[in-house]
């Protein structure tokens, strides 16, 4: 077990943290380390339910800019894409439902986490983004293919496009998140819920979950192949590297389109 991300069971029920301070950046080590954590509970036939979240009051506000920044050809930004799709495919095919308890910001590779999940229970000062496209890129860990599937192609298109984060009771509206709560109460509100599933038949969880999930992922695959071969062509481009550098140095880009 890593020290970015731990886990905690009880009751039949594993609380995942991914604690990396004080932005909870999905850094490779913490994508390394998720990976290691939901094998484990995946395959531990004491759990029933899953809940994700993040430490000191967010969930995750974005992957490590710095690392994207250091991708200089297609091959290698293909490579991490789909080491992303990997471990967050793992959350999703999972026949244990995912609960994401989600706080603070949610953006970027944080929300592509919270879309593999299967259920998401959001604070009410909670902000939801893919601003990806600010840094001159888009998103690489599966937004691309997840958002339109729960919240239709136009209104994916307008979020991923404007790169605006929105408050966690448009989210529901949208229906990007289920249920909306008090900040303080979010983690509670997911102990709830994860308990009544829990409280129900393993076999008869374990198989609404290959029923509902299997069916509905559909041709994800394909899409996240796609993604996966777009994104790491971005990483060649200037605009990329200008997107990317401007938002370390806290300045606006200028970006060339090339």
């Amino acid at each position: 077990m890593g020290q970015l991300v731990t886990s905690q069971i009880e009751e039949s029920i594993a609380t995942v943290v991914i604690n990396n301070p004080p932005k909870n950046l999905l850094t490779s080590q913490v994508l390394k380390e998720l990976e290691e954590v939901i094998d484990i509970v995946s395959n531990d036939p004491a759990i029933k339910a899953v809940i994700l979240t993040g430490g000191g009051g967010l969930f995750v506000a974005g992957a490590d800019i710095k690392e994207i920044l250091a991708l200089s050809t297609s091959q290698e930004g293909e490579r991490v894409s789909k080491k992303g799709h990997g471990v967050l495919n793992k959350i999703e095919l999972m026949h244990k439902p995912a609960i994401a308890a989600v706080t603070g910001f949610c953006l970027g590779g944080g929300l592509e986490i919270a879309l593999a999940c299967h259920i998401r229970i959001a604070g009410d000062r909670t902000r939801l983004g893919l601003p990806e496209i600010n840094l001159g890129i888009m998103p690489g860990f599966g937004g691309t293919q997840r958002l339109p599937r729960l919240v239709g192609r136009a209104k994916a298109l307008e979020l991923i496009l404007t790169g605006d984060m929105i408050a966690a009771t448009e989210a529901k509206t949208l229906g990007l998140v289920n249920q909306v709560v008090p900040e303080t109460d979010v983690l509670k509100q997911a102990q709830g819920l994860a308990k009544k599933i829990a409280s129900k038949s393993r076999m008869a969880i374990a198989s609404v979950m290959k029923a509902v999930v299997e069916e509905s992922a559909g041709d994800l695959t394909s899409g996240l192949s796609l993604e996966a071969e777009i994104f790491g062509g971005l990483c060649e481009t200037h605009d990329m590297k200008e997107g990317l550098t401007a938002f370390i140095e806290k300045r606006q880009p200028k970006f060339q389109d090339k």
